[in-house]
């Protein structure tokens, strides 16, 4: 369960540092249009950090980390979320510095959905597999 904790402390931290590294990077460009970086804070916090204090209530009612396909779950989707918020950092930064994105940019973050979306199918696999055994 620390290990849970820990994690959900760690998208916090990086969540909020994505916050202040926004602000300062668009005052220090001027820049007032869109931005990837305007989500990323709310992404790292929302599907980092709430997430993984979800999945620790969850631990605590129905011991998911004892499952056997837990290890994949959270490997599969710390990575998946790991490329998804580091292109998306990436892309943010590009538009604010006015450089312009490449299609590989976007297949990336595309990938990193994919990966997130198949460790999320471990975790309700894992959910409902929990669930049944505790009901």
């Amino acid at each position: 369960m620390k290990k849970l904790v820990r994690v959900s402390m760690s998208y916090m931290i990086i969540g909020l540092l994505f916050g202040v590294y926004y602000r300062e990077l668009t005052k220090w460009f001027d820049f007032s249009g869109k931005t990837q970086l305007s989500t990323l804070h709310t992404h790292t916090l929302v599907l980092g950090m709430f997430f993984f204090l979800i999945v620790l209530l969850l631990e605590k009612n129905f011991h998911i980390t004892a499952h056997k396909w837990y290890k994949r779950f959270y490997i599969t989707y710390n990575i998946g979320l790991g490329i998804t918020l580091l292109l998306m950092l990436i892309h943010g930064t590009m538009t604010v510095m006015g450089i312009e994105s490449s299609a590989a940019i976007s297949g990336i973050a595309g990938l990193g959905h994919i990966i997130m979306t198949i460790g999320l199918g471990f975790f309700f696999a894992i959910l409902f597999g929990s669930v049944e055994e505790h009901a």
